[in-house]
C-alpha cells in the first residue's frame, strides 16, 4: 500500500491562540491610556489645542465661516466635523466649541459666537440647533493662515476618507495664553490663561537669549492673568511654579465698599477667583447667608446679585457699625472668595505627556516657529524659482515671438513644437527660410518654459505687458534673495518671527486683568473669640473637615465614630496639626473651620492649609495643645523610628517638616506617647516584634532615627501599636489573630516572629 503523505487535518485547537490573561488585560489597558491621553485629554504643546478642539477649528476654516462671513448655525459645524474628524459624539464637540466662545474662560477667544454660549454664572449654552457661530479674527490669523503653504504635516482621519492637520500652524504659545484643563487617565493638566502680551514679550526675549532663566523670563510674565481678573496673593511662590510647571496659586476676588443707604457701608464683589466660574456664583451667595445664619457674623443686612453683561457685582450690605476689614476678613476665610488654582502644566510634547515649565513651554514654542517658517519659506522658495523660471522663458520669447510664430504655424502638432522650443529639433515643422531653421535649431527652453509660451496669449505682447512682466521678474528675484537670507541666516528668520510677534503684541495685545502681590493670610477677629471653649473637630475620609459642639459629639458618638476617620477634642481659639506619610506638618487655625451641624459637609483641609490630598496621605491628627504635653513617636516604612519632643511642633509657619526621610521613605506611624511600655511592629511580610518603647532614643525632628526592627529584603513596616500592661489588643496575620499582648518581649533592632 502507498504511503499516505498528507497533512494531517487541522482541529479546533490549531486555531486557538493561547494568551496569559494578565498580560492581555494590562496592554489592552496600557493602549487604552495613551489613546485617552494623546488623542483626548490634553492638549500638544505646540499649538495648546485638544484634538476635538484642532478638529472643530480645522473644519470651520475647510468650510469658509470666515470672521468677515456670516455665520453658520453651530449645528451644522458640529456634524461637519464628526462626521469628518471626530467620532465620539456630537456634545464633545459642541462643548469645546462653546468653550472656545466664552471670553470668561479663555483669555483669547478662538470663536466669535453669536446666540446663547451660556454665562459666567453656570447657565449653559442654548442648543447647538439655536447657536451661530464663526472664525474669530486672531485664529484666522495666528492659527490657520499658513495651512495652505504645507507647514504641518497632515493625517488621514479616522476613515481615511480625508486628511487633517496633526497640529496647526499656530504662531502664538496657546497653551499659555488660553491654559488648559483635562482629565485623562492617571493623569491631568490645569493650566492657568496668560496675558497674550506678556508672553510674547518673553518669547521674542528668549529667542534673543536662550539662556534666559525662568526668574528672568518673570520680570515679562507676571504670573497668570484670569479673564475673570481678581488678584494672586502669593507672588512669591509663582517662580517655583513657573520652574517645576506645578504648584498652587492662591486666587481672591476684588472687594470694593461703597456707601449705601441711610448712613449703611455696602461691600461690594467685583471680581471673583478663576475658580468660581458657574455654579461658584451661587455658592458663594449660600455661603455667604449662611455666615449670619450660623451666627457667625451678624453684619449681614442683605445680600443681591447685580451681575450682568458690565460685569459681576454682588452687593452685600452692613450694619453701621460693622467693621469692614474684618468682614472682608470672614469672606476670605469662610467662602471661596479666597481659593486655590492647582497648577499642573501637563501637554503632550515630542508624543508624550510631559509636565513643563515656563522656559520649557515658550522654548517649544519657539522651535515649532523655527519649524514652520522653514518649510513655509522653502514651499515659498521654490515656488518663486518656479515663477522666475516661467518669467525669463515668456521674458526671452518675447523677443523671439516672430520666430516662435513660424515654429507654430510650421509644426503639425503641439507635441512637435515644443520639442522644437525644448531641444531645437527642426525635422518636420516648415519654415520660410533655412535662417529661420538654423534660428530655432538653438533654442533651449526648459520643459515648463516650453508649456508657459505654448500657453501664452497674445495680449502679452503689447509694450507695457513687457514691461510689467520684466517688474514681475525683477520683484520674484528679489523675493528669491529675501527668502534665501532667510532660510540661511537665523538671525534673518529671527527678524521675520519678532516682526510678527510684535505685530501680534500690538493688534490683540491687552491690559492685564489680575493682579499679582503677596497678601497676608487673612485673620477673621470673631466676637466671642475670647471664649475659647472646647470643641470637637472631625475629618472624613475624603479630608472635609468642620468643628462640632462637644453636646453633639457626645449624642451622636457612635456616629460620629463611623463615619469620620479623625476627631478629636480641641479649643476654638488653637491649633489643628496634620502630620502625613510625606514627612510634612501642617498646621492651622480652628478659627478657618466652619463651625456647623453634623449634617453639614465642611471644607477641604486643602483649602485652609499646605495639605495636598493628591500627593500625601494624614497618618495623625492633634491639637497643638496638646502636643507640648507628650513626645511623639515617629516609625517609616524601612523601619527608622524615634522619639521626638512634642515641643518641637509648636511653630508658626503652615508647613514644616516634622522629620528626614531618605528617599523612597515614607511615614507610616505617628503616635502620641503618653505612658505606653511597648511597641509592636507588624511587617508586611507577616513578622511581629514587641520591644519597650523606652529603648527608641529621644532625638530632633531633623534627625532620621534608627533600625527598629530587621526587614527582609522587600519587606517593609506595615502597622504599628502602642500598648500598656494589661491591654488586650489583637491584630490580623493573614487568616491568623495574634493576641499583641501575648507576643514575647524582643530586643529593638532583630526580626521578630512570623506568624503569618
Amino acid at each position: 500500500m502507498a504511503k499516505d503523505n498528507r497533512p494531517p487535518a487541522e482541529t479546533p485547537e490549531d486555531h486557538i491562540l493561547r494568551s496569559e490573561y494578565s498580560e492581555l488585560m494590562q496592554k489592552s489597558f496600557i493602549d487604552y491610556a495613551m489613546s485617552v491621553i494623546i488623542a483626548r485629554a490634553l492638549p500638544d504643546v505646540r499649538d495648546g489645542l485638544k484634538p476635538v478642539q484642532r478638529r472643530t477649528l480645522y473644519d470651520m476654516y475647510e468650510l469658509g465661516i470666515r470672521s468677515d462671513r456670516p455665520f453658520r448655525k453651530s449645528a451644522r459645524i458640529v456634524g461637519d466635523t464628526m462626521g469628518k474628524f471626530h467620532p465620539h459624539g456630537d456634545s464633545s464637540i459642541y462643548d469645546a466649541l462653546v468653550v472656545m466662545a466664552q471670553d470668561f474662560k479663555k483669555a483669547m477667544p478662538l470663536v466669535d459666537g453669536h446666540g446663547n454660549f451660556g454665562n459666567i454664572e453656570g447657565d449653559g449654552a442654548a442648543a447647538m440647533r439655536y447657536t451661530e457661530a464663526r472664525l474669530a479674527p486672531v485664529t484666522e490669523e495666528a492659527f490657520l493662515a499658513d495651512l495652505d503653504k504645507d507647514v504641518v504635516d497632515f493625517g488621514p482621519n479616522f476613515d481615511e476618507t480625508e486628511k487633517e492637520p496633526t497640529v496647526l500652524p499656530v504662531k502664538i504659545p496657546n497653551f499659555l495664553v488660553n491654559g488648559s484643563e483635562g482629565i485623562a487617565v492617571g493623569m491631568a493638566t490645569n493650566t492657568p490663561p496668560h496675558n497674550l502680551a506678556e508672553v510674547l514679550e518673553a518669547e521674542i526675549a528668549l529667542m534673543d537669549d536662550p539662556s534666559l532663566t525662568t526668574a528672568q523670563l518673570m520680570k515679562y510674565v507676571k504670573g497668570p492673568d484670569f479673564p475673570t481678573g481678581g488678584i494672586v496673593i502669593n507672588k512669591d511662590e509663582l517662580q517655583e511654579i513657573y520652574e517645576t510647571g506645578t504648584g498652587r496659586i492662591r486666587l481672591r476676588g476684588r472687594i470694593e465698599t461703597e456707601k449705601g443707604r441711610a448712613g449703611h457701608t455696602n461691600v461690594v464683589i467685583t471680581e471673583i477667583p478663576y475658580t468660581m466660574i458657574g455654579v461658584g456664583i451661587g455658592k458663594f451667595l449660600s455661603d455667604a447667608a449662611a455666615l449670619s445664619e450660623s451666627r457667625i457674623t451678624s453684619d449681614i443686612l442683605d445680600i443681591t446679585n447685580q451681575s450682568g453683561k458690565e460685569g459681576i457685582r454682588i452687593v452685600i450690605e452692613l450694619k453701621r457699625d460693622a467693621d469692614v476689614e474684618n468682614f472682608k476678613n470672614l469672606l476670605y476665610k469662610k467662602t471661596r472668595l479666597e481659593d486655590t488654582f492647582g497648577v499642573n502644566m501637563l501637554a503632550i510634547s515630542g508624543g508624550r505627556p510631559e509636565t513643563m515649565g515656563l522656559k520649557q513651554v515658550l522654548q517649544a514654542n519657539i522651535d515649532f516657529l523655527y519649524e514652520t517658517a522653514t518649510r513655509k519659506y522653502e514651499n515659498l522658495l521654490e515656488k518663486e524659482r518656479h515663477k522666475r523660471e516661467i518669467q525669463e522663458g515668456l521674458i526671452k520669447a518675447v523677443n523671439v515671438i516672430d520666430l516662435i510664430i513660424e515654429i507654430l504655424r510650421g509644426s503639425k502638432d503641439r507635441a512637435m513644437a515644443k520639442k522644437c522650443l525644448v531641444s531645437g529639433e527642426t525635422d518636420g515643422i516648415y519654415f520660410r527660410s533655412g535662417e529661420s531653421r538654423i534660428m530655432a535649431s538653438q533654442l533651449h527652453f526648459t520643459e515648463a518654459q516650453a508649456d508657459a509660451i505654448l500657453e501664452m496669449r497674445l495680449y502679452r505682447l503689447i509694450g507695457l505687458e513687457l514691461d510689467a512682466l520684466v517688474r514681475e521678474n525683477e520683484e520674484t528675484v528679489a523675493n528669491i534673495y529675501r527668502y534665501e537670507d532667510i532660510l540661511e541666516e537665523r538671525s534673518s528668520m529671527t527678524a521675520v518671527l519678532r516682526s510678527e510677534l510684535r505685530a501680534m503684541i500690538k493688534k490683540y495685545g491687552r491690559p492685564r486683568r489680575t493682579e499679582i502681590t503677596n497678601a497676608e493670610e487673612a485673620v477673621f477677629i470673631s466676637k466671642d473669640q475670647d471664649d475659647d471653649r472646647e470643641v470637637i473637630y472631625v475629618m472624613d475620609r475624603f479630608g472635609y473637615a468642620k468643628t462640632i459642639e462637644t453636646s453633639v459629639y457626645e449624642k451622636n458618638r457612635e456616629t460620629v465614630e463611623e463615619n469620620y476617620r479623625f476627631h478629636l477634642p480641641c479649643r476654638s481659639g488653637g491649633k489643628i496639626c496634620l502630620f502625613t506619610d510625606t514627612g510634612q506638618l501642617h498646621t492651622f487655625k480652628v478659627q478657618d473651620l466652619p463651625a456647623g451641624k453634623l449634617k453639614d459637609k465642611g471644607v477641604p483641609v486643602d483649602n485652609i492649609s499646605g495639605y495636598d490630598s493628591t500627593k500625601e496621605t494624614v497618618v495623625l491628627v492633634a491639637a497643638q495643645k496638646d502636643l507640648n504635653l507628650y513626645r511623639l513617636l515617629f516609625v517609616t516604612e524601612t523601619s527608622l523610628c524615634k522619639v521626638v519632643d512634642g515641643g518641637e511642633f509648636d511653630v508658626s509657619r503652615r508647613t514644616v517638616a516634622a522629620t528626614k526621610l531618605n528617599d523612597g521613605d515614607r511615614v507610616v506611624s505617628v503616635h502620641v506617647l503618653s505612658g505606653q511600655q511597648k511597641i509592636v511592629f507588624k511587617s508586611r511580610g507577616g513578622f511581629f516584634l514587641k520591644f519597650p518603647v523606652d529603648s527608641v532614643p529621644v532625638q530632633k525632628k531633623t534627625a532620621a532615627g534608627v533600625r527598629g526592627m530587621k526587614l527582609a529584603d522587600n519587606d517593609s513596616i506595615e502597622a504599628v501599636w502602642l500598648l500598656n500592661d494589661g491591654d488586650q489588643v489583637t491584630a490580623a496575620a493573614g487568616e491568623k489573630t495574634v493576641d499583641l499582648s501575648r507576643l514575647r518581649t524582643g530586643t529593638r533592632d532583630t526580626k521578630g516572629t512570623r506568624r503569618s
